[in-house]
């Protein structure tokens, strides 16, 4: 009888006392134990490595890399994406900073970072600038995808459910392409949304470039968003567009900007301890772009961050025998947010892009 009474205590006690009370607690407070993006899937607290897989198609298929960064405590989701253009260099070396980033260790991290750095690998491996090599197709114009279509159809689609539709805030970052000498700018997209927008608005001036183009025009239709970042605003996702890098050759300083930019965003949103300082008096503008009319040669007669006037040259096009074809000049005043940096030039390529100055919008 002794033995029985012993036996009901300590049935008793386990049923009452579970071993391990406090992480039982844990496990019902947090929703998100483990954070899955492709294969990468991170317990609590750890990092991991993976890809989002494109599957095989009209065309082949490949495979998207990702890290998740699984913070120790739960938080907002950010997911940051480059390579959307495999040779915007300083963007891609940006997100592959972040990977190793001691800011980003988990242990430092409240909620989870998305970490994309090379969304267009053939752009990548074949050194070809704007589009996919394989459908030549741009990877920031097919959003939110199709899994049906071609190789950037399909990569748009996978990357709208793995990662858009996971995460709660996304930064896309880019840089100047091969052909363009751009300045450093932040892309802030108005939804119409005013909480929304001004929760957008705070993340593109706690990322700390002086510059901002307000983007009005961007398709209010998810299903049409056609951007990787309109594809996460048009879904309630606070989100923005930041570039650096320019013409090729990569400088630290491009890198730099982009990465602690991310750092700073995360200290905005409260995923590290980080304190962040907003940019106190941004340049906003709004952006009108500078189309060729022909095929040549051409010679760039600015710079980028050059301040013009309307009218005044900046460029002039040959013929391949350096005969004068045309001269360039500017439809409005303003900034030179990029100019053509590689003298080949076909019809319908943009020149330059030139940011036209706004009272701050707020």
């Amino acid at each position: 009888m002794t033995n029985m009474k012993h036996a009901l205590l300590i049935v008793a006690l386990v049923v009452c006392h579970p071993v391990h009370p406090g992480h039982d607690r844990l496990r019902a407070q947090d929703a998100r134990p483990t954070f899955t993006v492709g294969t990468a899937m991170a317990q609590r607290g750890h990092k991991a490595y993976g890809v989002i897989h494109v599957p095989l198609g009209v065309d082949a298929g490949y495979d998207i890399p990702v890290v998740v960064v699984h913070g120790a405590r739960p938080g907002p989701v950010l997911a940051v994406v480059s390579g959307a253009h495999g040779t915007e260099y300083a963007s891609i070396l940006a997100v592959e900073a972040l990977i190793d980033s001691p800011s980003a260790n988990p242990a430092e991290v409240s909620g989870t970072l998305i970490l994309v750095p090379l969304v267009n690998v053939p752009s990548f491996e074949r050194i070809t600038p704007h589009v996919n090599p394989i459908d030549e197709k741009s990877m920031n114009r097919y959003y939110p995808g199709n899994p049906n279509g071609t190789q950037t159809d399909r990569a748009s689609a996978v990357m709208t459910k793995e990662v858009v539709e996971q995460c709660d805030h996304l930064i896309d970052l880019h840089g100047g392409d091969l052909d363009e000498n751009l300045r450093p700018y932040s892309y802030w997209t108005v939804t119409g949304n005013q909480k929304q927008d001004e929760f957008s608005r705070g993340m593109v001036l706690a990322f700390g470039l002086d510059h901002i183009i307000i983007s009005r025009d961007r398709p209010k239709d998810p299903n049409a968003s056609r951007f990787l970042e309109n594809t996460a605003s048009t879904r309630g996702k606070p989100s923005f567009t930041a570039e650096a890098g320019r013409s090729g050759p990569v400088e630290a300083s491009d890198v730099a900007l982009l990465s602690d930019g991310v750092l700073k965003v995360m200290g905005h949103l409260k995923m590290t301890r980080r304190a962040v300082a907003p940019v106190a008096k941004p340049v906003w503008v709004e952006v009108t772009t500078v189309a060729s009319e022909y095929n040549g040669v051409f010679f760039p007669q600015v710079s980028r961050d050059a301040h013009v006037t309307k009218g005044n040259r900046i460029g002039i096009v040959r013929d391949y025998l350096n005969r004068p074809i045309a001269e360039i000049n500017a439809p409005e005043s303003g900034i030179i947010m990029f100019i053509r940096a590689l003298p080949s030039l076909k019809k319908g390529d943009t020149i330059a892009s030139l940011g036209v100055v706004k009272q701050d919008p707020k």
